[in-house]
């Protein structure tokens, strides 16, 4: 017996339906709609309850394009992953929110993580070694070059990823933005940990919702720019996640 071995083992059951190899993780539900409105996605119904809702955008042919969401929590997207990864996907993106933890990154601003400092309880169930995990670089940079191209920017670096958002204490804040971390969320480390460990690859880009890095809390969520900039997030990883799909990478 293989002690290390999983008894319960993410798969494709016989119903469920074939998607590509490129899998959007949206965890904001409103732009779950919108991308599924924009691109004409049809619903799809799995035999398995780790995914809520899955839609898959037809791609002429090529193999389809998915859409999954929402998602909250560490635990809940990355049993959403697991099943993406054994329905054949290979990269992944994901779209969230998060707080900031740098005065440089404010409301409405993009963050385009490159790293994560795990501070929730999923990643430690899968081994990858002591360092931080990462983001891929390539798929990394596409989202950037696609970000200027539309004249916007994103700050790059590390994010804290905690699952107790009420426990984000003075003293852990302090903590991680002493080893540089920008903002905070709930679900990147986790996410990144997994895609190394399944060998797949994996790219983020996350929106400032609100503010605290000087220990107050400043909430962002009726900020107009909050909603404009989430919008061109969601039309960016689509738009390059489309083109890895048509082997039409964009690179400077």
């Amino acid at each position: 017996m293989q002690e290390d071995q999983s008894i319960i083992i993410p798969k494709k059951n016989r119903t469920d339906p074939p998607i590509g190899p490129d899998s959007l993780m949206i965890l904001l539900p409103s732009e779950l709609r919108y991308l599924v409105n924009v691109t004409n996605a049809r619903e799809v119904s799995l035999n398995d309850a780790a995914i809520s809702r899955m839609y898959l955008v037809k791609q002429d042919g090529l193999e389809p394009l998915s859409l999954c969401g929402p998602f909250l929590g560490a635990p809940q997207a990355v049993m959403a992953l697991e099943k993406l990864i054994a329905l054949g996907a290979k990269r992944v993106w994901m779209l969230g929110w998060c707080g900031s933890l740098s005065p440089s990154a404010r409301v409405g601003d993009l963050v385009l993580p490159t790293s994560a400092f795990p501070d929730e309880g999923t990643s430690r169930h899968y081994p990858i070694g002591y360092d931080p995990p990462t983001t891929d670089e390539r798929l990394s940079q596409a989202l950037q070059l696609a970000l200027e191209q539309r004249g916007a920017r994103a700050a790059r670096g590390p994010v804290w990823t905690t699952d107790a958002p009420y426990r984000e204490t003075k003293a852990k804040a302090a903590k991680f933005q002493s080893v540089g971390a920008l903002a905070v969320d709930m679900e990147l480390s986790a996410l990144a940990t997994v895609a190394i460990y399944r060998s797949i690859n994996f790219a983020a880009l996350l929106v400032v919702s609100d503010e605290l890095f000087d220990y107050v809390w400043r909430p962002g969520f009726k900020d107009p720019r909050l909603k404009e900039q989430t919008r061109l997030a969601s039309e960016v990883l689509l738009d390059v996640a489309v083109n890895f799909s048509r082997g039409q990478e964009v690179k400077r």
